[in-house]
């Protein structure tokens, strides 16, 4: 399992300045949103006003009023504060859906941004960076992206407007309860400050735990058949409970911070309205101040605590935010190590020459002190260089880390060389458009992966120009119609993810009935086609895979050498070097490599 870092600022001015990059393309529904946020501050702020004015003006008058005319006030009063909360409703609503609007519109730009990364990112990438940890970024990371728009951000703007709008109206009021308002302000933030940092630490954790969670539950159902085959129930539930008891701990701590964040503000709020209510009663008694101005004080008093309550809270989703912009911006930053020139060759037909000259080829680097060192890669490939002509049938041999799978993942550019070239029609694959370069091979792997749709669309994979004749067509020629007529929809049968309730066999039919629609011009046979199946299906394979490769130059990586007699040549690899190359009879009758483990397979009963 992979450790991430927690991210150490609370804050960062930068994330936070890319964060609203995304804010921009969505400036006027912004703007009308702070706009019905100035309304509702106001509409907010005033309430009060009518309470001190009906106090003052009708309910305990300075002066004697008739009982009518008392009534006659506290009518308009009441009509007048109805119609200003009305006008607050509107801006409410306008705001929040205003600002929710805009939060999904983003939400669904960075979903599709960081989805468009992974498709370009090559396969490198994936083989360092466990699933569950991409999905976690996509998911709840975008999400606190949301939120820190929506709730955190915006909130933040609301609540401070607010807070400054009720401030100046107390001041306005009378600036000596206003000032006993604020004495308590300084004991707010220290109380804040130190709950706040608590929070923090408790949120890294939380994200780093959920991050390994979700990693764990990821690999435990992609693993789901080996853990049932070796009995590993129990270990695997024990240890993603292990990691769930971790993830609820860390809940559990942001609970205790809040269950004790909420009743203390609380707390300093009621001490408050407890001074005003002691100063300001004291100067009503001594008839200093009227009993209406302090009605209103005390609601002042109530409403100041809440923005300044959650303008405390805004700091959670603002730390939350920080951690997975890092994370988010760090993936959408990570370079791309096989992209397209700048003028890239675009690929109409190749005519199929491959041509490996010198290639030098690693998946990583060692670790080791003299990162200059010539052996500071752990190399796959050493020195190799060969030449596939045009239609030619060639098998790669070698045992297992040979390198035989590495020289397939060059050719169609999944990885780049670190020395040499690899070349297609004399030119370096990396020159071409990685688009047409791709659409020019045609792959067959040894697990195939289907997805989750009708057959039909599987085999068509979006490309709409391929009517169901032409897909009828090649099936029958692949041999693949047979078990596909036998199905309840035919090729309108849907499959469940990754193919499932189709044997090895079918679904190495229908990829190399998939490979054969899109017409490739070099075919590659992925690490053995034919190893999972039975003797008859593998009959119906192979007699498949010398239809669909005549005429086309194809490259198989061979596991069991009998049924490679068919190829022009047989290239033999040993610990990432090419040592041998010839037809099957010549290299048998060398009496090299290739002829010991003919041997050593036809002694196992594995050959002819």
């Amino acid at each position: 399992m992979h450790e991430e870092e927690a991210f150490k600022k609370s804050f960062d001015a930068r994330l936070a300045r890319r964060i609203l990059g995304y804010v921009r393309p969505y400036w006027k529904q912004v703007g009308l949103a702070l706009l019905a946020l100035v309304v509702s501050t106001l509409t907010a702020a005033s309430t009060p006003l009518f309470l001190k004015y009906a106090i003052d003006h009708a309910i305990v008058p300075k002066e004697a009023l008739p009982l009518a005319e008392r009534y006659e006030v506290l009518l308009l009063l009441a009509a007048v504060f109805l119609a200003v909360r009305a006008v607050d409703f509107i801006a409410n609503y306008a705001q929040t859906y205003l600002i929710s609007w805009v939060g999904q519109h983003i939400l669904y730009d960075l979903r599709s941004e960081i989805f468009a990364k992974l498709q370009r990112l090559h396969l490198g990438y994936f083989d360092r960076n466990p699933v569950g940890r991409l999905m976690t970024r996509v998911t709840s990371d975008v999400d606190a992206i949301n939120q820190f728009i929506t709730g955190g951000l915006v909130g933040l703007i609301a609540d401070f407007a607010l807070v400054i709008g009720l401030m100046s109206f107390m001041l306005a009021l009378d600036w000596r309860l206003a000032l006993v308002t604020f004495t308590i302000i300084p004991v707010f933030v220290g109380v804040t400050t130190w709950i706040r940092n608590g929070m923090r630490e408790a949120y890294r954790t939380m994200r780093l735990r959920l991050s390994r969670l979700n990693a764990s539950l990821q690999e435990n159902l992609a693993g789901v058949q080996t853990t049932q085959l070796f009995s590993r129930e129990g270990k695997n539930e024990a240890q993603f409970n292990l990691l769930s008891t971790e993830l609820r701990k860390a809940w559990v701590e942001i609970i205790k911070w809040f269950a004790l964040f909420f009743p203390l503000v609380g707390l300093m709020g009621e001490v408050t309205v407890a001074l005003v209510v002691w100063y300001g009663g004291g100067q009503v008694v001594q008839q200093a101040i009227t009993l209406g101005l302090l009605v209103a004080f005390t609601d002042y008093v109530r409403q100041l605590f809440q923005p300044l309550q959650d303008l405390s809270d805004k700091f959670n989703i603002f730390q939350a935010a920080m951690a997975s912009a890092e994370r988010i911006f760090s993936l959408l930053d990570t370079e791309e190590e096989v992209q397209d020139r700048p003028k890239a060759l675009p690929v109409r037909r190749f005519r199929g020459q491959i041509d490996f000259e010198d290639v030098w080829f690693a998946y990583g680097k060692r670790e080791k002190k003299d990162p200059d060192s010539p052996s500071e890669w752990d190399w796959v490939l050493r020195g190799v260089s060969f030449r596939v002509r045009p239609g030619e049938k060639v098998a790669l041999v070698g045992a297992t880390g040979a390198g035989k799978s590495s020289v397939i993942s060059l050719i169609a550019r999944f990885y780049d060389v670190q020395k040499g070239a690899v070349k297609i029609d004399g030119v370096d694959v990396r020159d071409y458009a990685q688009r047409d370069l791709r659409r020019a091979i045609g792959m067959v792997q040894q697990d195939p992966f289907l997805f989750s749709g009708t057959i039909e669309s599987n085999l068509r994979l979006g490309d709409e120009q391929i009517g169901l004749e032409r897909i009828r067509e090649v099936c029958a020629f692949v041999g693949a119609d047979e078990f596909i007529a036998r199905l309840p929809q035919g090729y309108q049968t849907l499959l469940h993810e990754r193919g499932g309730g189709l044997s090895t066999g079918q679904k190495q039919l229908l990829a190399l009935a998939r490979a054969l629609l899109h017409n490739p011009d070099i075919l590659l046979i992925l690490d053995e086609a034919t190893a999972n199946v039975d003797a008859e299906t593998e009959q119906k394979i192979q007699a498949a895979l010398e239809r669909v490769m005549q005429g086309r130059t194809s490259i198989v990586i061979a596991h069991r050498l009998s049924t490679i007699r068919h190829v022009d040549r047989i290239l033999v690899f040993r610990k990432g070097r090419l040592v041998e190359e010839g037809s099957h009879e010549e290299l048998v009758r060398k009496g090299g490599y290739y002829a010991k483990l003919h041997e050593l397979q036809y002694a196992h009963g594995s050959g002819d």
